[in-house]
């Protein structure tokens, strides 16, 4: 049995390490700005998206494994360079901020627990999240953010302290709601964008090039096909999990905030610190820290995710070296790449420009450009010259462009709104 549990934890690796990712501070101020502002009624997007998640997901992952290239790379030999200029730019924009907001989020949780000051405690996570990409091998580092995704379980954990009316909660998770307004379409595309967050596609994609560089024994599966099967096995299972350990937790906030903030008439969430405050005097201390603590170790998960998914995709765009096996001066430009997101992100933090209030932004931002990004990785991935003979099964390219169709749908909509 316990060789079992082994041989599971084995298998989970970039699926898991993204899906917890997705669920990063930013992540958690929109779920909670969802669930406080329309209650039970945003919840069944999070059981929608699964399953889109999941199918784009697998799409990005079986393309680093058969070509042995990121995202990047390959979108470079199939596509114009001004295409991916436009998309690795907006990539790195969007993480910036994302980085800014999920610094300033840790330092202010941190504040909420022990006091002190919180743009401090922003800079030593910076520097901290900094330093352990750039000086721990990638396989200690996996390690590390694999433990790190037991934090999302803190949220789990608070669903258990509350009352929730379960009845209620599963009508509302199994039938869709539609309101033809602009803010609550605009808070489901955000949603939207913060489960199916492009910097996923790339990371996932990169993740599975280092597993592969890793191995002296394996091989891009389109040069070397043996044993495709089984390693395609893995990351369908690795992906399985890690977004259905995404979409639960996502879940839980959603519902935990909508039981206990917008029961209370709280309905203005901004940030996922400010939810952790409403919730003290409304489901007690225990829940406070539970999610308070739960800010942090996510973003200990996510901040080194988005500057090493920017870092990835600009390296792979000049034909830079990449990669966390990498000594520093062997990968000068990638890791510089990786200093300059997470200082960079540490610096909006004292700049003029409030990284809080661009935050929901960068979410509904992400959805948008989702969109062409989606296009073009099914376009890669059913394209015979990237893939050889492993393009996408029939299933798979349904569900990845259906992913792309709701996607495409909800941005239309929203912005029809406006």
């Amino acid at each position: 049995m316990r060789k079992t549990i082994r041989d599971w934890i084995r298998k989970l690796g970039p699926g898991l390490i993204t899906g917890a990712a997705d669920d990063d501070p930013s992540g958690i101020a929109t779920y909670s700005q969802a669930g406080a502002q329309f209650g039970f009624l945003t919840l069944w997007t999070v059981v929608f998206t699964y399953p889109l998640m999941v199918g784009i997901q697998l799409v990005s992952a079986r393309i680093g494994r058969v070509t042995g290239h990121g995202l990047a790379s390959n979108i470079g030999r199939q596509f114009p360079r001004s295409v991916l200029y436009a998309i690795v730019g907006l990539l790195v924009v969007a993480n910036t901020i994302n980085i800014a907001a999920d610094i300033a989020a840790m330092g202010d949780a941190l504040h909420l627990v022990v006091g002190g000051p919180s743009h401090i405690y922003g800079v030593v996570f910076g520097i901290a999240c900094l330093l352990l990409q750039v000086f721990l091998t990638y396989q200690r580092y996996v390690r590390y953010l694999k433990w790190l995704t037991l934090a999302l379980l803190s949220y789990v954990a608070l669903v258990l302290t509350i009352h929730i009316p379960w009845r209620e909660v599963a009508a509302h998770s199994l039938r869709p709601h539609f309101a033809f307004t602009g803010e609550y379409l605009t808070v489901v595309v955000a949603v939207f964008g913060t489960t199916i967050s492009p910097y996923l596609f790339f990371w996932q994609a990169s993740h599975e090039v280092e597993d592969l560089n890793a191995d002296p024994r394996a091989g891009a599966l389109a040069s070397e096909p043996a044993g495709a099967a089984g390693h395609l096995r893995r990351i369908k299972i690795d992906t399985y999990l890690g977004m259905a350990f995404s979409n639960i937790v996502a879940f839980c906030i959603i519902l935990g905030t909508a039981a206990t903030l917008n029961a209370a008439g709280i309905t203005d969430i901004q940030t996922s610190a400010q939810a952790a405050e409403a919730l003290r005097p409304l489901a007690g201390q225990f829940a406070f820290l539970l999610f308070s603590l739960g800010i942090i170790g996510t973003g200990l998960i996510a901040v080194p995710v988005l500057a090493g998914s920017a870092a990835y995709a600009v390296s792979e765009t000049f034909e830079w070296k990449s990669g966390l096996d990498l000594k520093l001066l062997e990968a000068r430009e990638f890791y510089a790449m990786i200093a300059l997101a997470t200082l960079g992100g540490v610096a909006l933090d004292f700049s003029p420009i409030n990284p809080i209030k661009a935050l929901f932004w960068s979410a509904v931002i992400n959805g948008v450009i989702a969109v062409p990004i989606m296009v073009i990785l099914m376009l890669l991935a059913d394209d015979p010259a990237v893939m050889g003979r492993f393009t996408v099964t029939r299933r798979l390219k349904a569900l990845g462009w259906l992913a792309t169709g709701v996607m495409t749908a909800a941005v239309a909509g929203m912005l029809s709104t406006w």
